[in-house]
């Protein structure tokens, strides 16, 4: 029930301008990032996004937008057993 009233409250589009320039509605909140990877939360599930030289241009938390500037080579969506795992292997690179 409480999933379905988020789903209200915010619509989801993922926009993507020739490989370069993203922008997220939806997006709940940003879990980690860095040049080549970011985890995002948003009202559709978790989203992966991996490229170079990525770089967050605006968050706006109000309205759920996040707009993100760098070659993006790829994007999916994961479940909660994968971003556990993601989280992992994340926090297992930093470590290393």
């Amino acid at each position: 029930m409480e999933r379905e009233r988020e789903l209200h409250n915010y619509n989801h589009v993922f926009n993507l301008v020739e490989r370069k320039n993203v922008s997220l509605s939806g997006v709940k909140k940003i879990d980690s990032f860095d040049s080549e990877e970011f985890l995002i939360e948003t009202v559709m599930g978790y989203v992966v996004l991996k490229g170079e030289g990525l770089e967050l241009i605006k968050l706006d938390t109000l309205q759920g937008v996040v707009t993100i500037k760098g070659m993006v080579n790829s994007m999916a969506y994961i479940d909660e057993v994968n971003k556990k795992n993601k989280e992992n292997s994340v926090i297992s690179r930093l470590f290393k």
